[in-house]
């Protein structure tokens, strides 16, 4: 039901389906009405539990998540470690941390993003949207990642990481460093961009430090 749960939400393994009515509905107003609140105590939802694309969030409004320093843990707002969930038809906004202060995809996290605004999020280190290290594959389409800020990878930061981006536009972000768009860093660091726009993030939109990039069909500042 529409209102604001003041809560942190941890999987926890399941195979569960955690919706607004927005999955029955299809009435996207119940995205921007259900909100899951954070209240400044940890990730907002955790996956860390080998939790695989049957374990489903969709629907929400997750806001004020903080995730103090702490070594290779972040995710203001969502937190996954080795595990891959559907993440869909959501906006993640308004929330900090050290690392990743929207999301922070730890170890061979592959999580589906489909149809999610990732906006006015804030990691005092690296990846203001999306944090991504280890060997994780994060799959995203029809995604935006706008107003995030970082000391790198304003938008997404990715240390040997891979993430799969279609139909993404990634804007607005700042980094006080480098990588206002995206940061790369590591041998395994090769992710991959078609249909995805790019567009007044600081110089270099995309800075690569080792690794590779792949976009194709993309529309890229400079």
């Amino acid at each position: 039901q529409p209102g604001t749960y003041v809560e942190n939400i941890n999987f926890n393994g399941k195979s569960i389906v955690v919706g607004s009515l927005y999955l029955t509905t299809q009435d996207t107003s119940y995205i921007s009405s259900t909100i899951i609140d954070g209240n400044q105590n940890g990730s907002v939802v955790s996956f860390q539990n080998s939790e695989d694309s049957t374990a489903v969030l969709s629907g929400f409004t997750i806001t004020n998540g903080n995730f103090p320093p702490t070594n290779n843990q972040g995710g203001g707002g969502i937190y996954c470690s080795n595990s891959s969930p559907s993440l869909s038809n959501m906006t993640i906004t308004g929330n900090s941390a050290y690392d990743g202060g929207g999301i922070f995809c730890r170890y061979q996290s592959n999580p589906t993003l489909t149809n999610v605004t990732i906006t006015n999020n804030l990691a005092s280190g690296d990846g203001g949207g999306i944090y991504c290290m280890s060997y994780s594959i994060p799959e995203l389409s029809n995604v935006t990642i706008t107003g995030n800020s970082a000391s790198e990878g304003g938008g997404i930061y990715c240390w040997n990481s891979s993430p799969n981006l279609e139909n993404v536009t990634i804007s607005n972000n700042s980094a006080s460093d480098n990588g206002g768009g995206i940061y790369c860093i590591g041998s395994n660091c090769n992710p991959s961009l078609m249909n995805c726009i790019l567009w007044n993030n600081p110089s270099p939109e995309i800075y690569v430090s080792s690794g590779s990039v792949t976009a194709t069909y993309s529309d890229i500042q400079g």
